[in-house]
């Protein structure tokens, strides 16, 4: 919308946003009962949120979407929006700035609302004529605002004006909208384009989520609360695991919600283009999800939570109404599609990964245009699946550019590149479908537990791409359950003696195996006596039975028979290997979330070419279906910027990189599963059939998509994960 992009350094920061919700927080615990009565429009005026969006150093749409929240969380229908959407176009339709600034405006879109129903105004020499439903809060309104598409522009109306009759409606069972009949009005009107009127339309439906949001996310946190203290059975319902599950599930949801729709107006303020497909990904994915986690809340506290004196059924209701509002997560849905199907290169936008991240972006682009592109990239391609997991040719090449240790520290011979340097890696390598390389996990296990000499060791090996680590800890009867693990290890002089099986070892054909063991069989709890080990894959006593996996790669149940390795094979203190396995895996399981989508995200940008390219662009139910994964996919990639961010700052709490992984992983069955239905049999055809669509990669993503939901811990037990760390609830 904007004409240049804005300074980021120039707008508001996390805490004066952080104030800006306390403000108004704290003044709509002061109004009380009375939600709409002229002393909350006074606050207002006086904290200075009627004023935001005017000038963008001082708010702009982020702030504006803060105190939306907070409205959905005070469950207040304020005329707010109107206000703040004319603020902010204000800078682009001088005229709306002499609309009466500090007066309350409520906005009734008529036939630009896509709601069946909505009705329709016309203005002709002065006068305003029609009926208007589904305008919010116009009963506590100053000011009535009417698009109007012939003339194209907005009508301003004094409520109080002759001939307007406001007439508030029910709906979803609550308050807040209004049905309008103006008969001849005297009205003023301000002409706006109709990119405008479309832009005041994708601003408001942003707005009306954002209210739906803080609305879903109160209800939620009170149910969290009831969890924690209301027991059955003699315990709080809080430690049963379907309620655990329920609410880390609404705890994805939300976290999916919050940081989309941060993201559509952090690229409003800042003038990215792509602003609008990111808005309607936040309301594509927020229409349906805060209704969902609105109807789970419910389930969570039960009957109790049925009585209109509970709070919980007034955010219910408040959810419902704003998620239809301005044609709700439908309308949201078309508008991706259309962006992705509608233009012959449609794609999903590429992210701003900051200065440095995108010109790295760009050299790895170029690197791989020269190093893995034409005849090379051809042959490997044309490979079986089983074999295009590793390229060791590629990983050589690539050991010489340092880029496997682009995130270590310099001192390990790494370039310390940031989080969102890394993540342009990846999307890159993604986009290319280059080969894997490196062993990332180990190589942080041994930089934050090795000793000196391993470090010296093992970690140039890595880092020269002349190295692979397995991961040994999956067993037949300790799966999830890593801590019942029975492969022991016992001293013996000099020598470190193991046996026991390991089972689901995907890279066993690497040179070294980290591995699991038990190093005391009588340490309670039972994680507290396991260690780490570094093995060498040709040591004697090794015994590799390699098997098909059901995506077409290879894993291998691989037996330990008094397998003999030196006692500085030892990673970390004897009986503290849970310290080190879990710390790997806790950083792992955020960059697997952030691969996983990557992954869909350009299997996804396929699909919509062959999309395309079939003719079926134009049938609705395709269009429907790629806007929701459309949104899903902004969520995931969302999800993974937001464990970049935090790493940042330190390591990323574990329930983070829980969330990223578990949303991820199902969406890679979801896609599949969806790219099978849209694309039919001819994607259903394995690598090497005849008519195959693409040699069978949609089929073969989907097989490989259950491998994401089961390995690195199972999504049920990350969902406990969730509930536990990120929500608190009992163990």
């Amino acid at each position: 919308m904007q004409a240049h992009e804005v300074d980021p350094g120039s707008l508001p920061g996390d805490e004066e946003r952080e104030m800006l919700r306390d403000s108004v927080r704290e003044l709509l615990q002061r109004a009380g009962a009375a939600p709409g009565a002229e002393d909350l429009w006074r606050g207002l005026v006086e904290l200075g949120a009627t004023e935001l969006g005017v000038d963008p150093s001082e708010g702009g749409l982020r702030e504006i979407l803060i105190v939306m929240e907070e409205f959905g969380r005070a469950a207040s229908a304020a005329p707010f929006i109107g206000r703040a959407l004319t603020n902010l176009l204000s800078r682009r339709i001088p005229a709306l700035a002499a609309n009466a600034r500090g007066a309350s405006l409520a906005l009734a879109f008529g036939s630009l609302d896509p709601n069946p129903g909505a009705g329709s105004a016309d203005w002709v020499d002065g006068r305003l004529s029609g009926k208007l439903r589904f305008v919010d809060a116009a009963s506590n309104a100053t000011l009535i605002g009417v698009v109007t598409t012939t003339p194209s522009g907005l009508v301003v109306v004094d409520r109080r004006e002759p001939g307007l009759i406001v007439t508030p409606t029910r709906a979803i069972g609550g308050d807040g909208l209004c049905e309008i009949v103006a008969s001849d009005v005297a009205s003023d009107f301000i002409a706006m384009d109709p990119a405008t009127l479309a832009d005041l339309r994708d601003l408001g439906a942003l707005c009306w989520m954002a209210r739906a949001h803080g609305a879903a996310r109160r209800a939620f946190d009170l149910a969290v609360d009831y969890a924690k203290e209301r027991k059955q059975f003699g315990q709080p319902i809080g430690r049963f695991q379907a309620i655990q599950h329920k609410l880390a599930d609404g705890l994805i949801a939300l976290d999916g919600v919050r940081l989309t729709l941060a993201n559509a107006a952090r690229a409003f303020d800042l003038g990215t283009a792509d602003w609008r497909y990111f808005a309607s990904a936040a309301g594509a994915h927020g229409g349906d999800a805060l209704r969902r986690v609105s109807l789970e809340t419910h389930h969570a506290f039960g009957a109790i939570g049925y009585a209109e004196d509970h709070e919980a059924p007034r955010h219910f209701k408040r959810v419902h109404a704003d998620c239809l509002a301005i044609g709700g997560a439908t309308r949201a849905r078309e508008a991706l599609a259309a962006h992705l199907l509608d233009d012959p290169e449609g794609t999903l936008p590429e992210y701003d990964l900051g200065a440095a991240g995108n010109a790295f972006r760009a050299i790895v682009r170029d690197w791989l245009a020269r190093n893995w592109s034409g005849e090379r990239k051809a042959a490997f391609d044309a490979k079986p699946f089983e074999h295009r997991e590793f390229d060791p040719s590629f990983a050589l090449d690539m050991g010489k550019t340092g880029w496997i240790g682009l995130g270590w520290p310099v001192v390990f011979g790494g370039q310390a590149r940031t989080p969102l340097e890394q993540l342009a890696f990846m999307e890159v390598m993604e986009r290319a479908e280059a080969p894997r390389i490196g062993a990332a996990v180990q190589a942080n296990a041994l930089m934050m537990f090795g000793a000196p000499q391993q470090q010296a060791k093992y970690l140039p090996e890595i880092l020269r791409g002349e190295a692979m680590h397995g991961m040994g800890y999956s067993e037949p009867n300790a799966g999830s359950d890593l801590a019942a693990l029975t492969t022991k290890a016992t001293r013996e002089g000099e020598h470190w003696v193991i046996n026991g099986q390991k089972i689901w070892t995907t890279t066993w054909w690497g040179k070294y195996m980290f591995l699991a063991a038990r190093t005391d069989p009588d340490a309670k709890p039972k994680h507290a006596g396991i260690s780490m080990f570094i093995v060498p894959m040709d040591t004697p006593g090794i015994d590799i039975r390699p098997s098909k996996t059901m995506y077409d790669g290879t894993f291998a149940n691989i037996f330990y028979d008094d397998v003999r390795v030196p006692l500085d094979a030892l990673v970390g203190e004897v009986n503290e290997g849970w310290k080190v396995l879990t710390g790997a895996l806790a950083n792992e399981r955020g960059v697997v979330g952030g691969g996983i989508v990557l992954k869909v995200a350009h299997a996804f940008d396929l699909l919509c070419r062959d999309i395309r390219e079939s003719g079926r662009q134009s049938d609705p139910l395709t269009r429907d279906r790629i806007g929701a994964l459309a949104a899903d996919i902004e969520v995931g990639r969302q999800l993974m910027i937001h464990c970049a961010e935090r790493a940042v700052e330190g390591i990323t709490p574990p329930e983070l990189g829980a969330i990223s992984k578990v949303f991820s992983g199902e969406l890679m069955e979801r896609f599949g599963e969806s790219a099978l239905d849209l694309l039919g049999m001819g994607a259903a055809l394995s690598e090497g059939s005849p008519g195959a669509l693409r040699n069978g990669r949609y089929e073969q993503g989907l097989r490989h998509s259950l491998m994401w939901v089961i390995s690195i811990g199972t999504n049920e037990i990350q969902r406990s994960l969730i509930a536990q760390r990120g929500l608190g609830l009992p163990r």
